[in-house]
């Protein structure tokens, strides 16, 4: 079995969650909630608690043991057990001649426009690719979300198309478009 990852830029660190990392993503969730409300799909109470990510992230571990997902947290290098900056997750990872994925992600209000989810998600995108052998990311945002738009674009993600109805989000279906990014040394599937 491989051992998760634990992936450094120049200023982060990724890695997957673990139990202790429950009081962590619970202060996180809360402090974003009201801004991540517009783009994210609604989650029940419980979702937003220590409990709930103190269970889950041993299932985290699990799917990545399974080469189903890699959940990231982001951290500032010199606080790698500090406080959540934003979450990196590539789940939904289909093996076979597809070798795909999806990709989903958020930041901490507080460092919107500073760079980190692109610094984060440049390293993350190498080990999914390099380490993994990936083929192929998709990652799908809001038409309004430029934000995301100007991201996914800046790391390479090309639009392939637009889902009507794609997402139940902030209280109704929204539309979405639809973009990927290939493994830029791509190679047969393992």
């Amino acid at each position: 079995m491989r051992d998760p990852p634990r992936i450094e830029t120049e200023r982060l660190a990724l890695a997957i969650g673990e139990p202790a990392d429950a009081p962590a993503m619970a202060a996180y969730l809360a402090r974003n909630r009201a801004f991540h409300a517009p783009t994210a799909p609604r989650m029940g109470e419980e979702f937003f608690t220590e409990a709930h990510w103190a269970e889950r992230f041993p299932t985290h571990r699990d799917e990545f043991a399974r080469a189903q997902s890699v959940r990231l947290l982001v951290r500032a290098k010199e606080a790698p057990r500090g406080a959540v900056l934003g979450v990196a997750n590539f789940s939904n990872v289909v093996w076979g001649p597809f070798c795909a994925c999806f990709l989903g992600y958020h930041l901490d209000a507080r460092w919107e426009g500073r760079g980190v989810m692109f610094e984060a998600l440049t390293a993350a995108l190498a080990y999914v690719f390099d380490d993994m052998g990936l083929h192929r990311v998709m990652a799908n945002h809001l038409p309004e979300n430029v934000r995301s738009a100007r991201l996914l674009r800046r790391l390479g993600f090309v639009p392939e198309g637009y889902a009507r109805d794609y997402l139940f989000i902030d209280g109704a279906w929204r539309d979405h478009v639809l973009t990927a990014l290939t493994n830029p040394r791509p190679a047969p599937p393992g």
